[in-house]
């Protein structure tokens, strides 16, 4: 029987991880921690506020006794103070990591991510967990990510007993994630209860978009299958098929018309400067350079199968758009109509 922390247990991922484990017989005791206690609760899951930033909450104290701990907080925002989300990303991860070394947590699972990879390979082929992880440079999120796959390096050769795995997920959709997810990279200003098909007459065609996307349910099923099975190292997640714009105009029975990065970059940093939106365009940037992922080594070793496909599990975040989806925990409530 195991003992299992999650950190940002409130959040998209988050909430589906607390679900998953605590359906799971052989975890007996499960905590989930936030900056925010929850309203709304999971049977058998004791709830801790917890702030991971340096100066903010007791870790050694939080992984006590613990057999696994799950990290996955994230500060996305303010995007316009950098050093603010450093300060929780990078340095709150670092308190996480050695606090369960000192705790003696046997396994560490980290949410990494595909940002915190390489640009892919021109030919556009998928990568495994080998392709290297150094990130684009421009963008916060990414650095971000790929500064702590180096910490993890030196971090896992100085703890050796420890399990270290590295998830790294593509973009991670569901019903509930649509209200954070707008709020997080567009912003209230945008109507996006009309975004549903036939309302929206085009979709912008942006030359070299195109992505994976994966139901954050399943993902959550592979994040509980790392934490019990006896597996290390990274872990690439996706669903098939690529989306690119194509993908949603067809789901929202629009057609597409032709824009240039150039031009889409623009226009996303007069907003972002404007503070019109939230999104970054240096986050732009990284999006169109990410490389495809190869999912083989966590089918094989996870026993992992996504249940979603991809465009069900974008389907579904649209669907949460129209009808301001969320649920009642602080990062997830769900967003008025205006």
């Amino acid at each position: 029987m195991m003992k299992v922390v999650v950190t940002g247990a409130t959040g998209n991922a988050g909430t589906s991880v607390i679900h998953a484990l605590a359906g799971d017989p052989s975890v007996s005791e499960l905590t989930g921690a936030a900056r925010r206690r929850p309203a709304r609760r999971e049977d058998g899951v004791h709830w801790e506020a917890v702030d991971v930033a340096p100066g903010g909450s007791d870790l050694d104290r939080l992984f006590r006794g613990a057999d696994a701990v799950v990290h996955l907080a994230w500060k996305f925002q303010p995007t316009h103070d950098p050093v603010e989300t450093w300060q929780t990303n990078v340095l709150g991860s670092v308190r996480v990591f050695e606090a369960c070394a000192r705790s003696g947590v046997h396994a560490l699972v980290h949410a990494s991510s595909v940002g915190a990879y390489s640009p892919g390979p021109a030919d556009g082929r998928p990568v495994d967990e080998s392709w290297p992880t150094h990130g684009w440079p421009a963008a916060a999120y990414t650095r971000e990510k790929a500064y702590l796959e180096r910490y993890l390096d030196g971090f896992q050769q100085a703890n050796p007993r420890m399990r270290v795995v590295r998830m790294r997920p593509c973009f991670l959709f569901k019903r509930a994630s649509a209200s954070e997810q707008r709020r997080i990279f567009a912003g209230p200003l945008l109507p996006w209860w009309l975004v549903r098909p036939g309302l929206v007459p085009a979709v912008p065609a942006i030359r070299g978009l195109r992505f994976q996307a994966l139901h954050t349910d399943d993902a959550a099923e592979a994040y509980r299958a790392a934490v019990v099975r006896p597996v290390r190292g990274p872990f690439n997640l996706v669903a098939d098929p690529v989306l690119d714009s194509g993908s949603i105009a067809r789901m929202l029975h629009a057609r597409t018309i032709p824009l240039p990065a150039a031009t889409a970059r623009a226009a996303l940093s007069t907003a972002w400067r404007l503070h019109l939106v939230p999104a970054a365009p240096g986050l732009l940037d990284a999006v169109l350079r990410l490389p495809l992922l190869d999912a083989g080594r966590a089918r094989e070793e996870l026993g992992w199968t996504p249940a979603h496909t991809s465009t069900e599990a974008f389907e579904e975040f649209l669907a949460g758009l129209r009808h301001g989806a969320g649920l009642d925990t602080a990062p997830l409530a769900a967003s008025a109509r205006h």
